[in-house]
């Protein structure tokens, strides 16, 4: 079996299957194996005396301690842990009941494990919990069995998720969301130290920035190490989400801020609150994610804005220092706005208040909610169910038409090498063979020294049982298929005795389902998530473009609808799945690491400056030609995004150069312009000079990514 837990991949495009690494989590995730999966199935064979649930409480031991990989305290822990026996009892069941007619068995398992995999946009812990729920559906509806044998198999099922849930309780490693909660923390706290040095004029500036860049990096890092986001549906869960986002906005803010005021010690004095005010909001922040008490109040912060703003509209255009002055309070007021944002994130983020604040939060409306973006060819949720469900109905197809001893493992053979790519799916197809090929030849080296003696056999389990359960993200992907297979010969020996032969068997299943994935594979998903990141990519551009333009026309007065970020807002959500996918897979990344993050900068920032603008308040005055350039500039920015966005789609431009980012002269007189409400239009136009000048460095990327589309898939 050896399927990777997706809870120990990682987002290195160095292949881990193939990096020998400790890993503190694998090694307590052994010992709970080791402990529960012999004596679960001791108790099964010795007293109960059924084999029926002997093999489910086994197979289920190995599902609900390595497969499942459950975050969060106790509590979400003890819920997860009983969904997974729910949801596999049920899977179990309409397992059994396909199983009597092959082409049922193909047309049930093709709608079940798509959704059991889709599911998995529900969370961290629905995610990882898919492989462990498709394990209990794959044993019976592969295997030939009655509705007679139901109640045995479910017997096993329950006595492994019981067992197997009080040692995951007793024996849990720290919460992935609480270590993501201290990192928010740390980056809060230095961002707020950076912005103080800055207020003092300490020539130690830099050191603080580099402090914040460097927390920055951890929590971006902590955020992205899993295959799939690890915030779940509920609200705080979501918070903890955005807040991630707006911290590292937070942390551009304040280096583009602080880079062109380093000492901010003779700013003017309503500018320097604002800012002072801005530091405390974030060490409050950062208080309030550590679970330090202390108030998080962001009334004073929002006072400190409403006098910045009425200072800006007590001077003159003409005065002197007013374009400076203009530019100052754009930052100051959208670093104010990006760490009030992040404040109240944090309050929705944290334990205590999601119960006296949130109640039922978790509900039918936000599963639609989060699910409903990912129906599309240009999500990697929806494409590997997809690819998933058709390769495993493949399996049961040919396992049950050729006949083959044990058909089971066929389709897990199967499961375990379905990769992202073609290419990634054929290398751990070898390995999957040779590891399995070594662990026959380990079995029955085994069983030539101990022979087919029960109390060796017992003592052979467990160790066979530590490696198999410990091998996944810390052992080469071979080692653990081949130690699962030196477990299964055990099993099976102490079941009935048959010697090695049932390795032998065990490669030929394997093998056949190796080849089913690969046909898969190659068919329905060559490229991979390549393709999609860059279908995402340029849907975030074209979608963040627009949000753009309506979020500045609406803080200019030339539209009075609200700006709707939801497209863009679905777009980036994609986006960062895609991007997730894309940097699990094994295999050489042919785009680099540092162009390709950089164009997502680029989605994140156009977005964001939207959001900035959006918040702005809608001025109720008639067009003047001021605000009507600003709002064609603002067109512009969309135009060239959607541009963009067409070179990284799926169409081949061939040389055709990208056009270049338009630029806007620096309006230092506002020809034609109202004076109500002056001071926002020039906002708007700080926003968009902010943003166009970054243009430019999206253009390598996009080319890079463009070319890399359009490659045969085999290279």
């Amino acid at each position: 079996m050896a399927i990777d837990s997706p809870a120990v991949k990682t987002r290195r495009s160095t292949p881990r299957d193939w990096v020998p690494q400790w890993s503190a989590g694998a090694a307590l995730r052994a010992i709970r194996a080791t402990l529960v999966v012999p004596a679960l199935f001791a108790f099964s064979v010795a007293v109960i005396g059924n084999l029926q649930v002997a093999t489910f409480a086994a197979f289920g031991g190995f599902a609900t301690l390595v497969l499942a990989s459950f975050g969060g305290d106790w509590r979400e822990k003890l819920r997860a842990h009983f969904g997974l026996a729910v949801a596999g009892s049920v899977l179990l069941v309409v397992g059994t009941v396909a199983s009597a007619s092959l082409p049922l068995a193909a047309v049930v398992t093709l709608v079940v494990v798509f959704l059991v995999l889709f599911s998995g946009v529900a969370g961290p812990n629905a995610a990882t919990g898919a492989p462990a729920a498709l394990l209990a559906y794959v044993l019976p509806a592969a295997s030939p069995g009655t509705l007679g044998m139901v109640p045995d198999r479910l017997a096993g099922w329950w006595l492994a998720s019981v067992v197997g849930t009080a040692a995951v309780l007793l024996l849990s490693p720290r919460s992935p969301a609480t270590a993501l909660r201290d990192a928010a923390s740390r980056s809060a706290g230095t961002l707020a130290g950076y912005l103080d040095a800055a207020l003092r004029g300490d020539p130690e500036v830099q050191a603080a920035k580099e402090a914040a860049v460097e927390a920055k990096h951890q929590l971006i890092d902590e955020f992205t190490a899993t295959p799939y986001r690890p915030t779940g549906l509920a609200a705080e869960d979501q918070a903890l989400d955005s807040l991630v986002g707006l911290l590292e906005w937070c942390c551009s803010v304040f280096a583009d801020t602080l880079g062109e005021y380093p000492d901010l010690s003779r700013a003017p004095e309503v500018e320097r609150e604002l800012l002072a005010e801005t530091s405390a909001c974030l060490r409050a922040v950062a208080g309030l994610l550590a679970d330090r008490p202390g108030a998080l109040d962001t009334g004073e912060l929002d006072r400190k804005i409403e006098a910045s703003v009425a200072w800006l509209r007590g001077m003159a255009s003409g005065d002197p220092g007013y374009a400076d002055a203009v530019h100052l309070s754009f930052h100051a007021r959208t670093a104010a706005f990006a760490a009030r944002a992040a404040a109240v994130e944090a309050r929705a983020a944290t334990p205590g208040s999601r119960r006296k604040r949130f109640p039922g939060s978790l509900s039918l409306t936000s599963l639609t909610r989060v699910a409903s973006p990912q129906t599309s060819l240009r999500s990697v949720w929806f494409v590997n169910s997809l690819r998933g469900a058709v390769a495993l109905s493949a399996a049961v197809v040919v396992a049950g038409a050729s006949g083959v001893e044990h058909g089971f493992w066929v389709v897990l053979g199967t499961l375990s090498v379905l990769r992202g790519n073609a290419a990634a799916t054929g290398s751990t197809a070898l390995r999957a063979l040779a590891g399995t090929v070594l662990g026959v030849v380990v079995g029955a080296l085994l069983l030539l020294v101990i022979g087919t003696s029960t109390p060796a056999l017992w003592i052979a389990l467990p160790l066979a049982v530590l490696v198999a359960s410990y091998a996944p993200g810390a052992l080469p992907f071979a080692v653990g298929q081949a130690a699962f297979t030196v477990t299964v010969v055990v099993l099976f020996n102490l079941l009935a005795p048959a010697g090695w032969r049932i390795g032998v068997v065990r490669i030929e299943d394997v093998a056949i389902g190796c080849a089913v994935c690969l046909v898969a594979g190659a068919l329905f998903w060559p490229r991979g998530a390549r393709a999609v990141v860059a279908d995402d990519l340029a849907d975030s551009f074209r979608t963040g473009g627009a949000y753009l333009a309506t979020a500045a026309h609406w803080a200019l007065g030339l539209r009075h609808d609200p700006p709707a970020p939801a497209a863009a807002t679905a777009a980036g959500a994609r986006l960062d799945d895609a991007l997730r996918g894309f940097l699990s897979e094994q295999g050489t990344k042919h785009v680099p690491k540092p162009l390709l993050w950089r164009l997502v900068t680029g989605t994140v920032r156009a977005r964001l400056t939207a959001h900035s603008l959006a918040g702005l308040p809608n001025p109720h005055v008639e067009p003047d030609p001021f605000r009507l350039l600003l709002g064609e500039q603002a067109g512009q920015l969309a135009a060239w995004y959607d541009h963009l966005a067409s070179r990284l789609d799926r169409t081949d431009h061939g040389d055709v150069p990208m056009l270049a980012p338009p630029t806007f002269p620096e309006l230092l007189e506002q020809p034609g312009a109202s004076v109500r409400d002056l001071a926002c239009a020039l906002w708007v136009h700080e926003h968009i000079k902010h943003i166009a000048a970054r243009l430019a460095e999206l253009v390598e990327p996009a080319g890079v990514v463009a070319a890399q589309r359009h490659r045969p898939w085999w290279r």
